[in-house]
């Protein structure tokens, strides 16, 4: 790409994240109850649509990591929209639960195969801004939820669910060629002058294998298996718990649209802040503001009150999306960025899957709806990351040049 078309390609990577982003987050919250009924489960069965999203962010987003430096970014990115559109084929015409775990794999593989390749070539650009590109983007992942569930459900009751599937397949696909084609890397002389100019320049490049060694990149992980649980355990949760507590549906997926407004909303001003003011206090003080929420939220009753806890877990999910890439760039360098985020998500997509939505699925089903034993867990959760986080750091290459 020309020079100077940096913001083109910042908004290009947050237009092809849009669509995996409102299926991932949005889409199953509005559509359990159907499901339920549809295929005759449980709660813990559409749980499991989650568990099979994040097992294929954790089988591949380590490999679209390194994939993307032979294969070429953009490359990536078209894969990744197909993959996410036509599996709603799938969806529109499943006869069976098994088919709907597929599409759920298939839409988190889709997200890999775009996120990685967006966000290296986002801070590639602006190596002195990484937290807010890396927010930008960010927030249009989690924003699109936020926008489109509501939209979901009304669409859903207009059309019926097969031909709002359909619809849904040719806009990811068409939206999707077009933001692609916005998206590029800069030159070397470009990148060359933001790191000089950068007051936050990314730490000395470690290989895989030397970032595996070390205690930040461990802590990290363990933020992102438990933290990711407990974030992501509320787009299944936030409408059912709405509905224990009385509430009607349109009320109960305003809940699901406070947590999701509020984790994309973050993701771009705290992305942004942890630029000038660090990173690691911010996300721990957002873990911790998580874990009160989670213990409060099964002893409030009212609409808002529900509605701000919900909002306060979205600021911490945003928060870790958000933050933790620059982060590991601080730590561990951008030259095998891919690769080494790609791994931490395998904590995220191996774990967090099903101590989250899955355990509290299941928790629900023998608890008969007992909210307060699996808020009170994923609030646990929150409170170990806040303090794993804070031993996170900048990791110096010397270190392993000496030891090797």
């Amino acid at each position: 790409m020309k020079r100077g078309s940096g913001s083109l390609a910042v908004l290009g990577s947050a237009l092809c994240i849009f669509w995996p982003g409102a299926l991932i987050f949005g889409y199953p919250g509005v559509m359990a109850a159907y499901w339920q009924e549809v295929f005759h489960v449980g709660r813990g069965a559409i749980g499991n649509i989650l568990f099979f999203v994040l097992s294929a962010v954790g089988l591949l987003m380590f490999f679209v990591g390194r994939w993307q430096k032979r294969f070429g970014l953009r490359k990536m990115m078209f894969l990744g929209t197909f993959i996410c559109g036509l599996p709603l084929l799938i969806l529109a015409f499943t006869p069976n639960l098994y088919l709907l775990y597929l599409w759920a794999f298939l839409t988190g593989a889709a997200s890999c195969f775009i996120y990685i390749p967006a966000l290296t070539i986002v801070q590639a650009w602006y190596p002195e801004r990484r937290g807010l590109v890396t927010g930008i983007v960010n927030f249009v992942f989690a924003a699109s939820a936020a926008g489109m569930a509501p939209l979901f459900n009304r669409m859903f009751r207009s059309m019926g669910y097969r031909p709002m599937n359909l619809l849904l397949m040719i806009l990811v696909i068409a939206t999707g060629l077009v933001a692609v084609a916005m998206t590029g890397m800069p030159g070397r002389e470009h990148a060359a002058r933001g790191n000089r100019a950068s007051q936050m320049a990314p730490g000395d490049d470690l290989t895989v294998g030397q970032a595996v060694r070390t205690r930040s990149f461990w802590f990290l992980w363990g933020v992102w298996a438990l933290q990711g649980a407990a974030g992501i355990s509320m787009v299944t949760l936030a409408i059912p718990f709405g509905k224990s507590k009385g509430l009607s549906v349109g009320l109960a997926v305003g809940i699901l649209t406070a947590f999701n407004l509020t984790s994309g909303i973050s993701r771009l001003v705290i992305g942004s802040l942890s630029d000038r003011v660090g990173r690691n206090v911010l996300m721990s003080l957002s873990f911790f503001a998580a874990a009160a929420a989670y213990f409060a939220l099964p002893h409030v009753s009212s609409t808002g009150a529900i509605m701000a806890l919900a909002a306060m877990i979205g600021v911490a999910f945003g928060t870790q999306f958000a933050v933790s890439a620059p982060l590991v760039t601080d730590c561990f360098g951008l030259a095998h960025f891919g690769a080494i985020f790609g791994l931490v998500f395998t904590a995220y997509g191996f774990v967090s899957g099903l101590i989250g939505p899955t355990l509290s699925g299941v928790l629900l089903d023998i608890t008969r709806g007992n909210f307060t034993v699996v808020f009170s867990n994923l609030g646990l959760f929150c409170l170990v990351s806040s303090g794993l986080i804070l031993g996170v750091r900048k990791v110096h290459g010397a270190k392993f040049k000496a030891r090797d």
